[in-house]
Parts: structure tokens; C-alpha cells; sequence
């Protein structure tokens, strides 16, 4: 009996270890009987037989291959992903731990971080505020006291000051002065004055009297908002709001009952003339077109063309304000059609050539071209401005660092960060939400961004659905804390409040670009910071930005690693009183390949999330290779190290045939297929290689197999 009860258990434990491919019982024998083998020989000092020998490497090797693919599988059916895991222990790594670590380090094979030579140049500045108070204009007393009250102002800024008397007394002008200095109330002032002031009382069903052209919705909000707020004494006038993204059916039942003061974007203002018959402008005083350098940069030429054309066959008298922050050549070309005996209107301040306009506007009547400097531009004098240069493998981990050191440890602190794509707005805001505030134990899995006091991430781009843009604009308006990632859509004429760091992440491709995005701090004399993080090979875009008198101090990268060693960070503690400068750089360096970990790990979890990345990684070479020619010896893509710029994004391995498909691909010509052939061969790009020593764009190149043309990326797998 108790023999057949252990013939049952042995089956029954063979069938339990089936899933096995040894038991342990087998194993323990076979290395007994080795080892057994293997003394008896060595006591007649013969070799042991070869097929025993076989059998037992044999079977490491299959144990090895068998743990091999467990942890692969286990790698890919992993859906959530906890950063938790990799972060606890990170206050004592010894060497074992670090061993075990999947990344490739992040301090080996970088290019040479060169010595910044920052030439020291005069920046052209503004005196933002007077001693001219409101009530000495000859104003409303009610429009004076809603100013007073509501928009809580007393003072006048200097381009108010200039512009409020000629407005008022029916000029044309051409208004530039720095972002953040007042330009919205220097026309909506007189504006309203004049429109109240008329013998006639408006009626809603007149019509509009004003028009408002703004090149982004949110710029047209925060305008109808400042309009609004004006108006409070007036309610016989009334605003109205045309753009992108709104029910065309409620815009067309608005202007049926009427609007007086139309704030509009370019585009969805044509729509309306082409497709909306009961709008006209047969009683329009006022054209304003605000941030006219973003309207004509954004491709919006023809729109304002076909607007001056409606404008022109229904009302001939009427007064035209172009404002902006830059001139540039197409504003002026602008302003030549648009305004007729304008006066230009700019506020500088004392500079060796000009020791005589301190504090004082120039406002003349001349030829706009040479009224004003193109190559200069007005900063704020409570603005600091700061570059950092990071090696491609880092500016991932140094951009996470800088975000935690100034919006998680540090109080009152509100941030942008300006990228070049959607792609990476959403890239990285659902890295940094799902591994930083993670980390930090702010929200759990499934609470929203919001539930974080410290540590919050808010996105902000062109692709995202206008109810959703609007959202997240007046939230992180009233926020007083916040990190709001975007594009270049929120980069002019914005008023966020409070905002203290402007983080460029990458570089503008114009130092007209630089000064409307560091512009969204330091407003109306509030002071403010802005830092632009450079590779080594763009160094040379500092003296670009210096000959246009614009002056940036360093930042050291390995000051703003330093955060990541101050008493496990990750872990949501605050700090004593460390110093950072007690840190040696090895500590540093651990502490910043611990959170590349993370990053990839949680890129690595799915498949999605490397589709993902990989999206990203191709929307930045092509926003790349789009730098206009006069900085392209700066921002080549053949300067870039692929395999470097793909860790910055969380991948381990730069995916094959990117660059070739980043290219659009243009339609053949069935008249001249030799002009395919030679567009081909001038755009074809090396293949890319995933070496960690090669740059990865080699002059040597590979044809791109056929079945890989019609092949999304993000459905390319890494091959390991």
C-alpha cells in the first residue's frame, strides 16, 4: 500500500512539473552523477567521456535559453507599468543592482560639452510703466473706473501712453513694443471710448463696428475676455467671438442677431464671408490686426488679403492698427497695403546711438522700413535668460530634473516648455504623467493630473479639440503652480499668469520665435526666467541670438542633475539641507541612469507606448530638418547621432529606416520620371544604424526594402 501511494505521488508530482522542461530532482542527480564522474577520472587522470561532458552543458544551456524566453514573454505581456519597483530601492544601490540595470550608459561616447564664448552685448529694453495714471486721458469716467477696478490698473505702460492720444485721434499706426507690456489695452481703450461716444447709440442689429484679426483661438479667448471686461458700463455693445473649432451653425445664429466688436481668427472668418450671408461691414470703423508677424507667419496672407478685399468693397473709410512684438519684412510689406499715413509707434530705451529717446517713443510718419530696427528686439528688464548644453543620450533625464527641481521642490513655481511638434507634446506628457507624478505619489492609477498640489502636467497644441484647448488654457490660467507643455500655439500674445520659467526644449528657428516664447513670463514688470536647452553641436546658436542683441548666461547640465541625488527625490521627501556641491559626480550620474530607466521601462512596456516614441522620434527629425537656411550649419540632421537622440526618447535601439521615412514622399511625374529619380537620390538619407559608436548617418546607403515602404513605424518591432 504505502509502495502504490508512492507510485500515486511520484505521478502526481511528475504531472505538477510537467510545465517544467527538468525537475529539480533530475537536475540535482545529473550533477551529482557529473561530479561523481568527473573526481573518479581525475584520481586516474583520465579524461572524463566526451558525451557526458556534452550532456551537461547541454543542459545549462537549455535552463539558460528557457529563463531567457520566460523573461521575454514576461517583457512583452506586460500592460501596467509601476515605477515604484524601480525606485524604491534607490538610496542604496550597491554595485549589484547598478550591474542589472538594461540601459547603456549615458555618460559614455558623448561629444565634448565646448566652452560657451557668450559675446556681451547691450539687449535693447523698454521702460514698461509711467507715472501717467488713466484718469489724466480724456476717458469715460465709467471706463476709467472699470480699468481701475476690474482690470486693477492705474498706471500706464509707454506703449499706452503713446498709443491711447494718436488712436484717439483717428490715426493709422503701427504699434511694436516687447510681449508683455500692455499692446492689447493700448487699442481695446480707445476702441471702446470711440465707440460709446458716438451721437448715434449702436443697436446689436447694426452690425460690427470693430474688427479684431488674432492668429491663435486662444489668443482670440483671452482678447473677447479683455473686451468683455471693458464693456461692463457699455451693455448696448456687444462683443462676439469667431474661431476654429466651434459649431459654425451657432457662429452664423450670433452674427444674425448681431455683433458689434467681431474678434476673429483669419481663417474661420473667411469661412464665414465665402459661406454666410447675413454678415457685412458696411459700418466698420476699426481693423486691428494683432500679432501681425504670427498671422503672416502662419500662412494666413492670402486670408487677409481676401478680408482687406470684403472690407474694401463696403466701407473705404476706416482706421487700421497693426501690432506686434517683432517687425519683420511681411508686416511691413503689410502695413504698406493695409494703413494709409500711419505713424509708427516703438518704445526704446537709451542706447549709445539713441542717447536721446530714454524712456520716449518714437511715433513719426516715415517709411516704415526704416523706422524701426528688424535686427533688434525689446526684452523685459526683470527677465533672465539662461542655456544649458546637453549631449542627445541626456536631454531626456536633464529636462525631467530641471521640471522636478523647479515645479516639485521649490514653492510658487509655474512653468512652460515649448516643443517643436504635437507629437512630442503628447509623447512627453504621458511619460512625465505616468512615471514623475507617479514616482511622487501624487495621483494614483486612474486619478487625473489635477490631483497632484505640487506636481502638475497640463498639454496644449493644435491637435487637441477646441472644447479641450479652452479647458486646459483657463485652468492653467488660474493655477497658481503647473507645468503646461505645448507648441508654438501658445507662444504669442498670451497673458498666463504668474508664469515663472520658459524652458525651450527645442531651439526656435528664429530669434524672432525666442522673443514671443520667452515673452509669456516676465509680463507687465513681473520677473521671470527662461532657459534653452542646446546640444553640444548648436552651440554656435548663442551668437546667433547675440547679433541680435539678445544676452544668455550658462547653466551647468551637471547643476541640474544634482537635484536627482538630493535625499531619494523620487520618492516624494523633501530634502534637509543638503548641499548639492557635497555630491560627487558618480552619485550624480547613478541617480540619472536609474530615471533613464525608468523611462524606458515604461516606453518598453508595450508595444503601444514604443509606437509611441517612435512617432515622436520621426516628428522631431522632421521638425529638424525644417530649420531655415541661414542656421542650417547649426541644425543639420546629419549633425544628429540618431542612436542618442533615441534614447531621449525612452527607446533602447534607434528604429531602422526612420530618416527615410520622415521624408514626404513626393508624386511621380508620369511626364518626367527622371525627375523622380533625381528627387530620390538628393533627399535619400543613410540608413540608420543602431551602433552606439557610429553617428548613425553614414554616407553609405541601403535601399529600403519594398515591403517596408507601405509599413507604419510605430509597427516596426526593435530588433534586440
Amino acid at each position: 500500500m504505502a509502495a502504490a501511494d508512492g507510485l500515486l505521488f511520484n505521478v502526481s508530482e511528475s504531472r505538477a512539473a510537467a510545465s517544467r522542461t527538468f525537475s529539480r530532482p533530475f537536475r540535482v542527480q545529473a550533477r551529482r552523477q557529473a561530479k561523481a564522474t568527473k573526481r573518479k577520472y581525475q584520481a586516474s587522470s583520465e579524461a572524463p567521456p566526451v558525451k557526458r561532458s556534452n550532456e551537461t552543458s547541454f543542459l545549462l544551456a537549455k535552463k539558460t535559453s528557457i529563463e531567457e524566453t520566460q523573461r521575454t514573454f514576461k517583457g512583452k505581456a506586460q500592460k501596467a507599468f509601476s515605477p515604484k519597483r524601480y525606485l524604491s530601492s534607490t538610496s542604496d544601490i550597491n554595485q549589484e543592482e547598478t550591474s542589472c540595470i538594461k540601459t547603456s550608459s549615458l555618460f559614455k561616447n558623448n561629444p565634448e560639452i565646448p566652452e560657451l564664448h557668450r559675446p556681451v552685448v547691450k539687449q535693447v529694453q523698454e521702460k514698461v510703466f509711467t507715472s501717467d495714471a488713466f484718469h489724466e486721458l480724456d476717458l469715460h469716467p465709467h471706463l476709467i473706473s472699470t480699468i481701475n477696478t476690474v482690470l486693477k490698473m492705474s498706471s500706464m505702460t509707454s506703449v499706452q501712453k503713446q498709443s491711447i492720444p494718436a488712436l484717439l485721434e483717428g490715426r493709422d499706426a503701427l504699434v511694436r513694443s516687447q510681449t508683455g507690456s500692455g499692446k492689447t489695452l493700448a487699442y481695446c481703450i480707445p476702441m471702446v471710448q470711440s465707440l460709446q461716444a458716438r451721437k448715434s447709440k449702436i443697436q446689436r442689429s447694426d452690425g460690427p463696428y470693430a474688427l479684431v484679426l488674432v492668429p491663435t483661438r486662444e489668443l482670440a479667448l483671452q482678447s473677447f475676455d479683455t473686451v468683455q471686461k471693458l464693456l461692463k458700463p457699455f451693455t448696448w455693445i456687444v462683443p462676439g467671438l469667431l474661431m476654429g473649432g466651434e459649431k459654425r451653425k451657432s457662429e452664423k445664429a450670433r452674427l444674425r442677431k448681431g455683433i458689434n466688436i467681431l474678434i476673429s481668427t483669419p481663417g474661420r472668418l473667411v469661412d464665414h464671408i465665402k459661406s454666410t450671408k447675413n454678415i457685412h461691414f458696411s459700418r466698420i470703423q476699426w481693423l486691428i490686426l494683432d500679432e501681425a508677424d504670427r498671422i503672416l507667419d502662419l500662412g494666413f496672407e492670402k486670408d487677409i488679403t481676401m478680408i482687406l478685399n470684403a472690407l474694401n468693397a463696403e466701407c473705404q473709410k476706416r482706421q487700421n492698427i497693426l501690432l506686434s512684438a517683432t517687425l519683420t519684412e511681411g508686416v511691413t510689406r503689410l502695413a504698406n497695403i493695409s494703413l494709409h499715413d500711419p505713424v509708427s509707434i516703438s518704445v526704446v530705451e537709451e542706447s549709445h546711438d539713441q542717447s536721446k529717446l530714454k524712456g520716449k517713443a518714437i511715433c513719426e510718419v516715415s517709411h516704415l522700413q526704416t523706422s524701426v530696427k528688424l535686427d533688434s528686439f525689446a526684452i523685459p528688464e526683470s527677465l533672465d535668460q539662461h542655456v544649458t548644453l546637453v549631449p542627445s543620450k541626456l536631454r531626456l533625464v536633464s529636462l525631467a530634473a530641471f521640471i522636478l527641481q523647479k515645479c516639485k521642490f521649490e514653492t510658487d513655481q509655474k512653468m512652460i516648455v515649448f516643443f517643436s511638434s504635437c507629437e512630442l507634446v503628447e509623447f512627453h506628457y504621458n511619460l512625465f504623467l505616468h512615471t514623475l507624478l507617479s514616482s511622487s505619489g501624487a495621483p494614483a492609477s486612474g486619478q487625473l493630473p489635477s490631483a497632484s498640489t505640487r506636481l502638475k502636467f497640463l498639454r496644449l497644441h493644435g491637435n487637441m479639440e477646441q472644447e479641450e484647448r479652452t479647458e486646459v488654457f483657463q485652468e492653467f490660467s488660474r493655477s497658481k503652480t503647473g507645468v503646461l507643455l505645448c507648441t508654438d500655439v501658445a507662444a504669442r500674445g498670451l497673458d498666463l499668469p504668474q508664469v515663472t520659467w520658459i524652458v525651450q526644449y527645442n531651439a526656435p528657428t528664429s530669434p524672432a520665435e525666442y522673443i514671443h516664447r520667452i515673452g509669456r513670463t516676465a509680463r507687465i514688470g513681473c520677473h521671470g526666467s527662461s532657459l534653452l536647452i542646446l546640444a553640444p553641436s548648436e552651440a554656435e546658436y548663442v551668437n546667433s541670438l547675440a547679433s541680435h542683441k539678445i544676452n544668455i548666461s550658462e547653466i551647468k547640465m551637471e547643476d541640474i542633475l544634482s537635484v536627482l541625488t538630493r535625499n531619494d527625490c523620487f520618492k516624494g521627501r523633501q530634502w534637509g539641507n543638503q548641499k548639492s556641491c557635497a555630491v560627487g559626480p558618480q552619485e550624480i550620474r547613478k541617480q540619472a541612469t536609474v530615471l533613464q530607466t525608468v523611462f524606458e521601462d515604461y516606453v518598453h512596456s508595450s508595444e503601444r507606448r514604443v509606437s509611441w516614441a517612435k512617432k515622436a522620434l520621426q516628428s522631431f527629425i522632421r521638425a529638424y530638418a525644417t530649420y531655415p537656411r541661414e542656421l542650417k550649419h547649426i541644425f543639420h540632421i546629419r549633425s544628429l547621432h540618431l542612436g542618442h537622440v533615441a534614447k531621449s526618447f525612452g527607446l533602447r535601439d534607434a528604429p531602422t529606416n526612420l530618416s527615410v521615412l520622415a521624408i514626404k514622399k513626393r508624386k511621380i511625374n508620369p511626364k518626367r520620371p527622371d525627375l523622380h529619380k533625381k528627387t530620390q537620390s538628393k533627399h535619400r538619407l543613410a540608413e540608420i544604424l543602431r551602433s552606439e559608436y557610429s553617428s548613425g548617418m553614414e554616407a553609405g546607403v541601403a535601399k529600403v526594402k519594398k515591403q517596408n515602404k507601405h509599413r507604419k513605424p510605430g509597427n516596426q518591432p526593435l530588433q534586440n
